[in-house]
């Protein structure tokens, strides 16, 4: 598990920053290819930082393009939330937005080519046959009766495909590599598929479409890419990347490296469990603050900064690290909040305090920082009235020791005001509590009271001026480190029953004009995000992003004390 909060090695920026020294690469060129299948995540993050971010340092260009090959998982909306996750996190892609699909008449034209080199044919074989045909990880697999063809009687039936001529499943055209091949890759993949499915791009032009590993590869090439960089579990799909740009004609060979991918723990992302949790409503929608998904970040309130520098300090290697600790995450995050959220007080579970010394329509106003180290953040105004509220966790009738905070006959101070002593605890017809009766030492705004010392603070919202509002608490959606770990457990028994609590509470005044996707500390509490989409028609819904407590900083600080 990675501990370094400074940047972790990055084996590619390496490789390319000698390969540049050597001369033997020019302007590079990456691309992020995401299929539009669903919402990006955190693990496709790293992806997008590392490619552009290659591409950043090195002067060169990023392309954005979609690799839709697969039209019945495909929408448009999905085009649409990736555009807009890579804009938010600060990356600009060089040129259009490109599609695989804008490259099927290509090729088309590069298996007719490859089916009259002789190295691909139209097989008759089912799915089930061809996997039986494919053989073992120890076996080798037996050619297809259909594998000597003719170049014209493949041509033919491929047209016919390509019409729609026959039903799916019905045929695919294959490469002609090797049934024997250790590589399973390269036992005759598949080429192409019926699918007799509206393309969102390319409409009912075509009733085949070709496989990822026939697209991906010469689609680099045409795009001039110099780097085709990806995860380790496309290592064995190297060979045949290269084997298809060694046996067609194409423009540029890009180079393919893989690296590790992230894997972080209390967290899903594979984009089927996603997609599953999305569409049986566990959660609300792809972007719940739940989820690990970018969109689902935004709007617990993490910032594109956090992201880019949580992927910074993970680092890019080929070595499979494991597990990330997800506090690695929350680290990066509140320290970017730490120096740029404004302050503010909210009571998330409200306690009533009525000052009995004080008198009917007293008021003061205080002016305190909205930051206490940003003086461009300016000041903030807390008006302190007669009745209060207090948050309940800061209040016990029957303290135990070390508790300094409001007990009968105790005192603690108001942040930025009195310290007050609670005289009178009233209950109701049940025994609830429904209200504390205090007193306030007016000596003592600004300075300790005299002969006594007060250990507490806690925070407090004016009753008159406080604004109401919903709070969400968002808490990890499982319980268990690796949810999907037991294959023969289903992930969904895993869910944390506390994930999301809501809270009906009251904020100081400033935070009645939040814009959504402000960020605030909300002091003693934590760190808090306007709902991008809830805050609306003068409601106030405030997503908790992360707690104020930072296990990861203790972490490292010990692992620097040990190395010292």
């Amino acid at each position: 598990m990675t501990t370094d909060t400074t940047s972790a090695p990055n084996f590619i920026r390496n490789q390319i920053r000698d390969e540049i020294e050597a001369g033997r690469t020019g302007k590079i060129v990456t691309r992020f290819p995401p299929e539009p299948n669903g919402f990006l995540h955190i693990g496709h993050a790293k992806s997008i930082c590392l490619n552009f971010g290659l591409a950043e340092q090195f002067g060169g260009d990023c392309h954005l393009r979609f690799d839709d090959t697969n039209p019945a998982k495909e929408e448009q909306a999905y085009i649409d939330a990736i555009q807009e996750d890579v804009s938010w996190l600060g990356f600009e892609w060089a040129g259009a937005v490109r599609f695989a699909s804008d490259y099927f008449d290509q090729l088309y034209a590069w298996a007719q080519h490859l089916i009259r080199e002789g190295k691909a044919y139209v097989d008759d074989l089912s799915a089930d046959e061809i996997r039986e045909y494919r053989g073992t990880l120890t076996e080798p697999g037996r050619p297809s009766p259909y594998r000597e063809r003719s170049a014209e009687e493949n041509l033919d039936l491929l047209d016919r495909m390509r019409v729609g001529e026959f039903a799916e499943g019905e045929k695919v055209l294959r490469a002609k590599i090797d049934m024997a091949s250790p590589n399973i890759n390269l036992r005759d993949p598949i080429l192409y598929r019926i699918r007799h499915a509206h393309h969102h791009q390319t409409g009912d032009k075509w009733k085949i479409y070709p496989s990822y590993d026939f697209t991906h590869g010469q689609s680099d090439a045409l795009e001039g890419i110099t780097h085709s960089i990806c995860t380790l579990e496309f290592e064995d799909h190297r060979p045949l990347y290269e084997w298809f740009l060694e046996n067609l004609p194409v423009p540029a060979r890009p180079r393919q490296i893989e690296f590790a991918r992230l894997n972080l723990n209390y967290t899903l992302t594979s984009k089927r469990k996603l997609k599953l949790l999305v569409d049986e409503g566990i959660v609300d929608g792809w972007d719940d603050p739940r989820l690990p998904t970018i969109s689902g970040m935004r709007r617990r309130g993490y910032t594109p900064a956090s992201i880019r520098r949580f992927c910074d300090m993970i680092g890019v290697t080929r070595a499979d690290g494991g597990l990330v600790d997800i506090a690695m995450l929350y680290h990066a995050i509140r320290a970017d909040l730490e120096d740029n959220a404004p302050r503010a007080m909210a009571v998330l579970k409200p306690l009533k305090v009525v000052l009995t010394n004080v008198p009917e329509g007293h008021e003061e106003v205080y002016e305190v920082p909205g930051h206490p180290a940003r003086d461009d953040l300016g000041l903030r105004k807390l008006p302190f009235t007669r009745e209060l509220y207090i948050d309940q966790d800061d209040f016990m009738e029957e303290p135990p020791k070390k508790f300094f905070r409001l007990a009968p006959g105790q005192e603690v101070r108001l942040r930025n005001s009195y310290v007050i002593r609670c005289d009178e605890v009233v209950k109701d017809a049940n025994g609830e509590i429904e209200a504390l009766h205090c007193s306030v030492d007016f000596d003592t705004l600004g300075k300790n009271p005299e002969g006594r010392k007060v250990k507490g603070v806690i925070h407090w919202v004016s009753a008159e001026h406080g604004v109401p509002m919903e709070v969400r608490l968002y808490d990890n959606l499982f319980t268990v480190e690796q949810p999907d770990r037991d294959k023969d457990a289903d992930f969904l028994d895993h869910l944390n029953p506390e994930s999301l609590v809501v809270c009906q509470a009251i904020g100081e005044p400033s935070l009645a004009e939040a814009a959504a996707e402000s960020r605030f500390q909300f002091e003693r509490v934590g760190y808090f995000c306007a709902d991008r989409h809830a805050c609306r028609d003068g409601k106030l819904v405030f997503n908790r992003t992360v707690g104020l407590k930072d296990s990861w900083a203790k972490v490292m600080k010990k692992d620097a004390q040990t190395k010292g």
